[in-house]
C-alpha cells in the first residue's frame, strides 16, 4: 500500500514504561491485516485464522475475529465532541501527529472527529483525531507539545 506507514519494528525490550496488551474484535482479519499493517504500519506478529498480533507502536495488539462483537456504540461529550466511549490509541509527538493525520487524509479515511486541537490555552491541550477501522473500532491518535501534559490538571 503507497500510503502505508514505514512498517518497523517498534518493539523495545528496554522501554521505559510497561508495555501494554490489548485484545479487539474484527469482521474481517484481512480488513484487519490492510488497516492496521498497511496503512497505520504495524508490523504483523504472531497469527491464525482467528486472530493476528500487531506490534502497535511498541505495544501488543490483537485482532480477533468476532464480527458479532465490533463496532463503538456510545459517545460522550467531550470538549464540544461526541467521543467514542470504547476506543484505543496511542500517544504520539506533534510532528509524528501532524504526519499520520495528512496521511489519513490522503488515504481518504473518514474522521469521527477531525484531526484538532482540544481543550485550547488549558491544562492538558492536545492535538487529537479519531476515526473508526473496517470493523468499526475507534481510535484515537494524540500529541502534547511536552510529556508533562498527559496528565497535568
Amino acid at each position: 500500500m503507497a500510503l502505508a506507514l514505514k512498517a518497523a519494528a517498534s518493539y523495545q525490550p528496554a522501554m521505559d514504561i510497561p508495555r501494554f496488551h490489548l485484545a479487539f474484535p474484527v469482521r474481517d482479519l484481512a480488513e484487519a491485516r490492510a488497516f492496521y499493517g498497511g496503512l497505520l504500519g504495524c508490523p504483523e506478529g504472531r497469527s491464525s485464522e482467528h486472530w493476528i498480533d500487531f506490534d502497535f507502536r511498541g505495544h501488543q495488539i490483537v485482532a480477533h475475529l468476532a464480527p458479532d462483537e465490533v463496532g463503538h456504540k456510545s459517545t460522550s461529550a467531550v470538549d464540544g465532541e461526541q467521543v467514542p466511549v470504547r476506543h484505543f490509541g496511542v500517544i504520539l509527538s506533534l510532528p509524528e501527529w501532524e504526519t499520520l493525520a495528512e496521511r489519513l487524509k490522503a488515504a481518504g479515511v473518514k474522521f469521527v472527529i477531525e484531526p484538532q486541537i482540544r481543550f485550547k490555552g488549558l491544562p492538558g491541550e492536545q492535538a487529537t483525531m479519531f476515526f473508526l477501522d473496517p470493523s468499526g473500532n475507534a481510535l484515537e491518535f494524540k500529541a502534547f507539545a511536552r510529556d508533562e501534559m498527559v496528565f497535568e490538571k
